[in-house]
């Protein structure tokens, strides 16, 4: 990999840290939470209890009071390189930042804890059967009743959706296209109710539902902000969530790159080992380069967001690069593994159905392009 210049001293201690508690507590069970289909619950309880969720939080919490996205990065890339459900991110750096940020002092009082010790886990409930990328499509609805909201609608393709405590839902609450409130919905509630677990072709170990709300009722002080400002706060925590997935993608593909260089090197073919073929060193050549650049332009999108100059426009072009590379590498490596990566037993076979959905959550690659191009000045004239 080309040598990083994101990260400080301590950043690669934090690194060392993690790597051992995953290969102690996480990786050792991957094929447990295949089987089950989620991760076991006192894995999060694990990873709260070493101080790796919600690491911005306030020290009253139990947090650390740290908001430096690179430590993030560090549990992305240790965590996402290989397959295990284990979706911190998602916790960390797309639903909590809302409840951090936007919260009130008793919404952060009554939820920050459980979400720092690994008790609550959480999930954003924005997906719908008829409005996925669009988000100001929902249908899903929150009336004002007074004193109180009543919520009704479904989601779906939901992460972390079984397991959550917590679930952050998008409503519509107005007549306005943009009209959206973002809605606290602990389990337990009246009316909530989880439908299927679905079975993907990929991240077996990851937890993926439907979700129900009907005629739920919720106190005002459920709502996250203004209620009616929610895609506001949704479009302004989409740059992070898009780097985040940019992080996610290249750790994947580098991990990929990394299995079948070993693989090559030991594998033999016509009495020499296949890495020694001409097409097998062009393909490691050409991947690698591919690789490094895509590791220089995140580093450098992460460096501009901890400058908050990341821009929509640069961390889609983030989400598009790495999650194109991802495919194209994880692909290249099941070629190379010959008929070995056709099957289920070998990691690279695995990883090959969990990269497809990669150019397609948080954003497709063809709603990437969109958002570019109109950055270019490229959009239609109305």
């Amino acid at each position: 990999m080309i040598q990083r210049y994101l990260f400080e001293p301590e950043h690669e201690m934090f690194r060392t840290t993690v790597r051992k508690w995953a290969e102690a507590e996480v990786y050792p069970r991957s094929e447990e939470f295949r089987r089950n289909g989620m991760v076991a619950r006192d894995v999060w309880r694990s990873a709260g209890g070493q101080g790796l969720l919600a690491m911005y939080a306030d020290e009253r919490y139990g947090g650390l009071g740290l908001d430096d996205f690179r430590m993030d990065m560090v549990l992305i890339e240790e965590l996402s390189a290989r397959e295990n459900g284990l979706y911190i991110p998602l916790h960390n750096r797309i639903v909590g930042p809302y409840i951090h940020r936007y919260g009130t002092e008793a919404q952060k009082d009554r939820y920050m804890p459980g979400i720092v010790s690994g008790d609550t886990v959480l999930a954003v409930a924005m997906t719908e059967p008829d409005a996925g990328s669009d988000l100001s499509g929902i249908r899903t609805k929150a009336e004002d009743h007074g004193d109180h909201w009543l919520l009704n609608g479904a989601k779906t393709y939901i992460s972390n959706g079984i397991l959550a405590g917590l679930v952050l839902v998008a409503a519509r609450t107005g007549q306005g296209r943009h009209e959206i409130g973002l809605f606290l919905v602990p389990e337990g509630t009246p009316g909530f109710s989880r439908g299927r677990k679905l079975e993907k072709i990929g991240l077996k170990s990851q937890d993926t539902a439907e979700l129900v709300f009907e005629d739920v009722r919720l106190p005002k002080d459920a709502a996250l902000g203004d209620p009616r400002d929610g895609f506001r706060m949704m479009m302004a925590n989409l740059p992070e969530e898009r780097l985040v997935g940019a992080v996610q993608f290249i750790a994947h593909a580098q991990r990929a790159f990394d299995i079948t260089l070993t693989y090559i090197t030991e594998r033999k073919a016509f009495g020499k080992a296949i890495g020694q073929f001409q097409n097998s060193r062009f393909a490691m050549a050409e991947m690698k380069t591919r690789l490094d650049s895509a590791w220089a332009f995140v580093d450098h999108c992460a460096r501009q967001h901890l400058d908050h100059t990341l821009t929509s426009e640069l961390a889609a072009e983030a989400k598009l690069l790495c999650s194109e590379v991802e495919g194209d590498v994880v692909d290249r490596c099941v070629q190379l593994h010959g008929g070995a990566g056709f099957m289920e037993e070998f990691e690279i076979a695995r990883m090959y159905c969990s990269a497809r959905v990669s150019r397609i959550y948080a954003g497709s690659s063809e709603i990437m392009k969109e958002i570019i191009g109109r950055g270019l000045g490229l959009g239609e004239r109305r």
